[in-house]
């Protein structure tokens, strides 16, 4: 039986239940979940160890990378400055980032970034994965190619390059790199314990991630976790879309590195734990002001849920339906019994979820990673316990 800390409302007494139910019987071994209502944290749990060996304990303040939860953070800081009217998301990229226009790029607008429907989820030029530590290099190979399709007109998920791209709008916008502002202008004020680009003084509470296997890929480029035709799982045709998205090919261990952690990565390098993550973007659920701190306007939000893309992802290759800055709870894809619900999740299984109709945002964060790009049923066993607790 592994140790739960933390507090837990009550009324949330479900959700410390599905917690430990994921150590005993789903296989996690160290981890955290929060939920917050209105901006207020209403469960604060973790668990577990920082091993598998179980020797070090999952403590209070202990972080870890979380992939691609980070891009919540990074288009939150994208919503917020135009919130303050400092971006125009149906404005074209090249307005604020004019080398950007170049290839013919003059139609990818600020939201299409936001939403992965831009056309670029990849590079051209073959990379290294250490290459991201380099962003001028790889911000500006994005503004010299051509997008891969029309913008706007289907989603291909931009795994690494969305982070780049939203990041590089922010930093012509407002001066600041998207970590700093970030740093400063939400997880500061919030008291959001969450870094896009950690600092050594933090070294010390860092977990290490628990790789899964390699993704194995089906024959049309999904990965394996998209079908449960177990069979077909081959290598994806090189010319495909998500072959070619797959640049640079990252491996989980490489987040283990310290260039990899001081490196703003902002699409998936953020460090982080429940609690950070679930405060951090709290401010979405609870209808853009928390503690006292304004940072989104009611329009803004509401622009979040303005679909931009609904069908099957070029790159995932399953269902996906986005707004603006996260995916979208939908028929296609149910994650909650309301609608206007928006989430997104990191490689392994991290996962955060803000409902906008019960003001509520949920975030798990682990150590041991499920096999797939899109997660498994831990944090959404976790999700289910937090709506019952709500009576929905």
């Amino acid at each position: 039986m592994v140790d739960i800390s933390g507090q837990c409302d009550a009324r949330f007494a479900a959700v410390k239940d599905a917690f430990a139910t994921n150590f005993e019987h789903s296989g996690d071994i160290g981890a955290s979940v929060a939920v917050t209502i209105g901006g207020e944290l209403v469960v604060d749990l973790w668990g577990g160890y920082q091993d598998t060996a179980q020797t070090t304990p999952w403590e209070r303040d202990t972080i870890i990378n979380v992939f691609s939860t980070t891009k919540t953070m990074t288009c939150l800081s994208l919503l917020v400055l135009a919130g303050r009217g400092l971006v125009d998301v149906d404005a074209p990229v090249e307005r604020y980032w004019p080398e950007f226009g170049a290839a013919g790029k003059s139609n990818v607008l600020v939201r299409h970034l936001l939403s992965h429907t831009a056309g670029l989820p990849g590079w051209d030029q073959r990379l290294d994965s250490t290459d991201l530590y380099d962003w001028d290099k790889v911000t500006a190979l994005l503004a010299d190619q051509k997008t891969w399709w029309e913008p706007g007109s289907k989603s291909g998920y931009h795994a690494v390059t969305q982070g780049n791209l939203v990041g590089e709008v922010v930093r012509r916008v407002d001066g600041r790199s998207v970590g700093r502002f970030f740093a400063e202008e939400i997880a500061g004020p919030l008291g959001a314990d969450f870094h896009i680009g950690l600092a050594p003084e933090h070294d010390h509470r860092v977990a290490l991630v628990i790789p899964a296997a390699p993704l194995v890929f089906e024959r049309d480029g999904a990965n394996s976790d998209a079908s449960s035709d177990r069979s077909s799982e081959v290598e994806p045709h090189r010319d495909g879309v998500a072959y070619r998205a797959a640049n640079p090919r990252l491996r989980a261990e490489q987040s283990w590195e310290l260039p990899w952690r001081r490196a703003e990565i902002p699409a998936a390098g953020g460090h982080g734990n429940a609690r950070s993550v679930a405060l951090a973007q709290s401010v979405v659920s609870a209808g853009g002001s928390v503690g006292g701190v304004d940072l989104l306007s009611k329009d803004v939000i509401e622009r979040i849920f303005d679909v931009q893309a609904a069908g099957r992802d070029l790159v995932l290759g399953i269902g996906v339906t986005f707004g603006i800055g996260y995916g979208l709870n939908s028929p296609r894809n149910p994650i909650s019994p309301n609608a206007r619900v928006c989430y997104w999740g990191g490689w392994g299984g991290s996962l955060v979820v803000n409902d906008v109709d019960a003001g509520m945002t949920m975030a798990y964060v682990m150590n041991r990673m499920g096999e797939g790009t899109v997660g498994d049923d831990r944090a959404h066993t976790i999700l289910r316990a937090a709506y019952h607790s709500l009576g929905s």
